[in-house]
């Protein structure tokens, strides 16, 4: 599949939502499923599901649908999760030891090699059996293994410091859990905000207006 930059970034972040879905259908055992049953049952309409899908080449066949098998893997493909990308992870706090604990980055295209934190106590402890470096080894570690990604599980006020360092070592995209303007500042990099309170704070919104 050939990168297509005319993709909306509102078709991208659907992406995920299919690759899941589609995810769960194989699971089940279903091997194929129409436009209109995906739609019911992701909730969008089948015209936005096949629009969607028609950005990257179709997939479907007329009065068969979507083979489930055949999809997933597409969409997989479409999103990378097979590029096994080189990850580090700075900021070895509550979060971060959260994030590299439980998320699975091996099925979601990425291999978390390293972890640091400026905490010299933490140095050593094993996280999914990555062992904790100080922050003072991330230039050397960076320079010898080459990752392209870092995870920030950083407060903002440190955030500036450490990408000034890591982007000159070659990392191109950041996985944002502090609340730095990442993208307004250095805007040849990729970057995935996660900003947890304002999820909650859209939560709180939506109860009170029920």
């Amino acid at each position: 599949m050939s990168k297509n930059t005319a993709v909306s970034v509102s078709v991208i972040k659907r992406l995920p939502r299919y690759y899941r879905f589609l995810g769960e259908l194989k699971k089940s055992g279903t091997v194929r499923i129409s436009s209109g049953e995906l739609s019911r049952r992701m909730g969008l309409t089948a015209s936005q599901i096949r629009q969607d899908l028609n950005c990257f080449g179709g997939f479907g066949q007329q009065g068969y649908g979507y083979n489930v098998e055949q999809l997933y893997k597409e969409i997989g493909k479409i999103l990378g999760v097979n590029n096994n990308i080189k990850a580090i992870l700075i900021g070895a706090g509550n979060l971060g030891k959260a994030i590299a604990t439980h998320m699975s980055f091996e099925q979601r295209g990425f291999n978390l090699i390293g972890i640091f934190d400026k905490n010299e106590a933490l140095a050593g402890q094993l996280v999914r059996n990555i062992p904790i470096r100080h922050i003072s080894g991330m230039y050397n570690f960076c320079r010898d293994n080459s990752p392209a990604v870092a995870v920030l599980c950083i407060p903002s006020e440190n955030a500036k410091e450490i990408i000034d360092e890591l982007i000159p070592l070659g990392i191109k995209g950041f996985w944002n859990f502090s609340h730095y303007d990442i993208a307004a500042n250095y805007p040849g990099v990729a970057v995935e905000n996660v900003h947890l309170s304002d999820s909650l704070m859209m939560l709180s919104y939506r109860i009170n207006n029920i």
